[in-house]
């Protein structure tokens, strides 16, 4: 499963929105990975997140592969319409 989303929080994803992700991908069995351009991460790792670069307006792609993907997806993809729940 994959999904586009934009990155609507005025910071971007930094270390808050990064956690707040990261803790969110955890509680699933599915593998979550966030792609910008060439750069990947794993949605479980702040770190990777963060070395993401993601600025506000910045396009994300989205893969989540697993039994409780289309769970993960939904609850991702109101992370991000939420703006990390920070604006």
């Amino acid at each position: 499963m994959e999904a586009a989303l934009e990155i609507k929080n005025r910071l971007g994803l930094h270390l808050r929105a990064a956690s707040t992700l990261a803790q969110m991908a955890k509680k699933f069995g599915s593998s979550i990975t966030l792609r910008i351009g060439e750069h990947e991460a794993n949605a479980r790792s702040v770190t990777q997140l963060i070395m993401l670069g993601a600025g506000q307006g910045a396009k994300v792609k989205v893969a989540i592969e697993g039994d409780d993907a289309a769970a993960a997806a939904a609850a991702i993809k109101a992370l991000f319409d939420d703006g990390f729940g920070e604006d």
